[in-house]
């Protein structure tokens, strides 16, 4: 009989694992898709903090008179001037293609589709490397060590991302970490399965010191047993 599993909660839309999204100062994202070849200038003219995003917000005003909200890079201040365009110069800030930027340059928020508004490398402290133009395509170093293709068209920004000394303050509390979670209905604390009784989930179970039952899983398995590694490949460790 299948179980009534949290991971299969968190996917219903229930109040307790819906976002706050009504708490969010607006989508982080470039400059509205139009002529890549035509260069906008902007201006930072303040920064907000939002709780749906780990890196502060600017809020940049361009001179078609657009306001947008983009992820913050280091050293950005109120008053610098950023430049959207192909033909922009690849400094800190400023948004270009993917296409149109010189091997080595660090950059962040990068579009998975032409126009989309940015997808990779959003959290704070991060950033992506370009390592080679191919034709169309431009292989960029993701922050995991992963080299992954994308348009050449792909927009990104040139930078690091803000904020990159978040994780270094410790948490001494774990109330504080409750809240911290909450604030973006978040589930914590994450109890492991084995930790579980058998009839809360499929790793549960008292009848030994060693609880655990994990093992892989058939992605043909019914749902209140697809819980670990399912339909692994392989399993065990590489020799």
């Amino acid at each position: 009989m299948g179980k009534r599993l949290v991971q299969q909660a968190r996917g219903k839309g229930s109040s307790t694992y819906r976002a706050p999204s009504f708490r969010y100062k607006g989508s982080a994202s470039h400059k509205s898709y139009t002529d890549p070849e035509k260069e906008v200038k902007g201006v930072i003219i303040d920064f907000v903090k939002c709780p749906g995003h780990t890196t502060p917000l600017a809020c940049i005003e361009y001179e078609d008179g657009e306001l947008n909200l983009m992820l913050a890079g280091e050293k950005m201040k109120v008053g610098d001037n950023v430049t959207y365009g192909n033909d922009a110069e690849p400094v800190q800030g400023n948004t270009l293609a993917l296409g149109s930027m010189p091997e080595g340059t660090l950059v962040y928020n990068l579009e998975s589709q032409p126009g989309d508004g940015g997808k990779f490398v959003r959290s704070s402290g991060t950033f992506a490397k370009i390592l080679t133009h191919a034709g169309n395509s431009v292989v960029v170093m993701l922050p995991s060590k992963k080299q992954k293709k994308f348009n050449a068209l792909c927009r990104a920004s040139i930078g690091v991302l803000a904020a990159g000394g978040r994780t270094d303050k410790p948490i001494l509390k774990a109330g504080k970490k409750f809240h911290m979670m909450k604030a973006r209905n978040k589930l914590y604390p994450i109890v492991s399965g084995s930790a579980q009784n058998a009839v809360d989930h499929p790793f549960g179970n008292k009848r030994t010191s060693r609880k655990s039952k994990a093992r892989p899983v058939s992605k043909h398995a019914p749902p209140g047993r697809k819980v670990g590694m399912v339909g692994a490949r392989r399993t065990g460790r590489k020799k």
